[in-house]
């Protein structure tokens, strides 16, 4: 595992914000070589998507999409308010597409509009409308179809398969919705792998099993329409006590690899980038958005997991020192590859989004 230093606030050019002092960044902790600094201040940033000219955040409890000029990140715009758990942001063709609960809304041509944005339209409203487990990360695929999770409409229940406990794709020209994965208890986010173009996503494990089980997930969907687990096993080996009896956990497909439980894994993202050292290059970014009723927290940090092929070999802390003492002062929510190979990282507690840059020897 990689030897984690401690390393204060660099202000960097334009990007970092004058109010940067507000936050104890000194406190987080990243490898050798790395820094962090404020790249923008949005209040419940969540996910994020990335535009021509602009990054677009939604929010949760704020119910607003923001959209932050990559030229003047210090300005930025709320472009809709008053939606329902607006969480996920998708860009596409010069619009940008917003989930709320149970629709997906498009906002036509953003970029140039962004002082005088279009109202909201309807793209579908397709999915069940239970708030439970209703916030969606968004996200187009390589085969230009919009996918969209449904998580589970509680902790642990046995719903309808068809409707609950998916990974849906959004054909935006037809209107057609299919279901891709089952199983899946509640994905927060997910991301498609740069050589093979397969979906891998986050998944959120169920409570009150102890504070030791069960573990978050990271999986692979190798075909469509694979069952990975819920309500049934989780973790791959791990029978539910209440719904366990009723299926073998070998009948459904394993985790790539078991998260740490209770750590709210949310937002992951292939490293495309080749500005971070080359351990990096190919390996998932995930943000542990932090645990809400372990005995002793867990999570409140971004996770790496490097690969070899499909199989994980290492899964380790990349940002760490947003808890302290068990108090949390950020919760990252999810990751971002930048251009230059930079990684944002949204903080729905602290209201920011930092940006990570390499600044070591290789």
């Amino acid at each position: 595992m990689v030897r984690l230093i401690a390393i204060a606030l660099i202000a960097m050019g334009g990007w970092a914000s004058a109010a940067a002092d507000e936050l104890p960044l000194a406190r987080l902790v990243l490898p050798p070589g790395f820094a962090v600094e404020v790249f923008a201040r949005v209040p419940n940033a969540r996910q994020m998507a990335l535009g021509e000219h602009t990054l677009f955040v939604g929010s949760m409890r704020a119910g607003t999409v923001t959209a932050i000029p990559l030229a003047a990140p210090d300005k930025p715009v709320v472009i809709a308010k008053g939606l329902s758990l607006p969480v996920g942001v998708a860009f596409r063709d010069g619009d940008l597409y917003v989930s709320a609960v149970d629709r997906v809304l498009r906002l036509r041509g953003i970029e140039a509009r962004l002082n005088r944005p279009p109202r909201p339209e309807l793209v579908s409203r397709g999915w069940p409308g239970d708030t439970h487990h209703g916030w969606k990360f968004i996200a187009f695929g390589p085969d230009g179809k919009l996918y969209v999770p449904v998580g589970a409409p509680c902790n642990i229940c046995e719903p309808d398969p068809e409707r609950y406990a998916t990974i849906t794709r959004l054909d935006i020209t037809s209107g057609r919705i299919d279901v891709v994965a089952r199983g899946v208890r509640n994905t927060v986010g997910f991301d498609w792998h740069p050589q093979s173009g397969e979906l891998w996503f986050t998944d959120n494990g169920r409570d009150w099993m102890g504070d030791d089980a069960p573990p978050d997930e990271l999986n692979r969907l190798g075909r469509p329409r694979q069952h990975f687990g819920y309500p049934y096993c989780h973790g791959g080996v791990l029978a539910d006590p209440e719904f366990g009896r009723k299926a073998r956990c070998d009948t459904f497909e394993p985790p790539v690899q078991n998260l740490g439980p209770h750590v709210a894994a949310l937002g992951m993202r292939f490293y495309t980038g080749k500005q971070f050292p080359a351990r990096y290059h190919g390996a998932i970014f995930i943000a542990e958005h932090g645990s809400w009723n372990r005995s002793r927290k867990a999570g409140y940090r971004v996770s790496a997991v490097r690969l070899d092929g499909n199989r994980a070999i290492a899964y380790e802390p990349f940002i760490g020192g947003w808890l302290q003492n068990e108090e949390a002062w950020g919760r990252p929510a999810d990751v971002l590859v930048m251009p230059d190979g930079s990684l944002l990282v949204s903080d729905d507690h602290a209201g920011v989004i930092y940006r990570i840059v390499y600044r070591g020897s290789r």
